[in-house]
């Protein structure tokens, strides 16, 4: 039953099924997934580990970063039915379209880097954060 639990757990949330939905498109690493969700990367990587736990996703890393995609071959069989139906599901979502559209141009080292103060608001540390410009790319992607 906690393999089941862990599955639903994982599928509760708005955000982790986006990231299940973009990862549908192809594999990701956490600056990408942050900058087209536009959420900080601790909270992402909150989302994937609950979603590596259950068995949804799995990681590995290249160079210093790590790529999430989902998991190929699925032991847990609710983490592979719950795949199977979540592939079909959402397809008619505009927020889920938007950003599947967005994916396949999605280039890591395209994302531009924005620094801010820490939350300490210490001018001298800075805390590197990205965003990617998603308005821009809707449009390119319309026409």
């Amino acid at each position: 039953m906690e393999r089941y639990i862990k599955v639903m757990k994982a599928l509760a949330d708005p955000t982790r099924v986006k990231i299940l939905k973009i990862l549908q498109v192809k594999g990701l690493c956490v600056c990408e997934i942050r900058s087209l969700l536009g959420l900080a990367q601790p909270t992402i990587s909150k989302h994937l580990k609950l979603l590596e736990g259950a068995g949804l996703v799995s990681s590995y890393k290249e160079k210093m970063w790590v790529h999430y995609r989902l998991t190929a071959e699925q032991s847990n069989v609710y983490a592979k039915t719950a795949m199977e139906n979540l592939h079909d599901w959402l397809g008619d979502d505009p927020e889920i379209k938007d950003l599947q559209n967005i994916v396949p141009s999605l280039e890591r080292h395209e994302i531009p880097e924005k620094s801010s103060p820490s939350r300490n608001n210490q001018s001298a540390k800075k805390v590197k954060t990205y965003f990617y410009p998603i308005n821009k790319l809707t449009k390119d992607n319309q026409s």
